[in-house]
């Protein structure tokens, strides 16, 4: 014999579910931005610079080997 008194609950399409998606969806948005922006600002490390500039160098035939 099954119990028919308490069916299972089938959450409603779109309404509270859809809502519920979006406000999660702009909370990372919001924090991926946040984290891109905290990335962007850093300092680029001296020596990085450096290797960019001896790249530069040689591309443009500015002497090195």
């Amino acid at each position: 014999m099954t119990d028919k008194s308490n069916p299972p609950v089938k959450p409603p399409k779109g309404g509270a579910n859809l809502e519920e998606s979006r406000l999660r969806q702009q909370a990372i948005g919001v924090k991926l931005r946040h984290m891109f922006d905290e990335v962007v600002n850093e300092p680029v490390p001296d020596e990085f610079l450096d290797i960019l500039r001896r790249a530069d160098e040689r591309s443009s035939g500015g002497g090195g080997e």
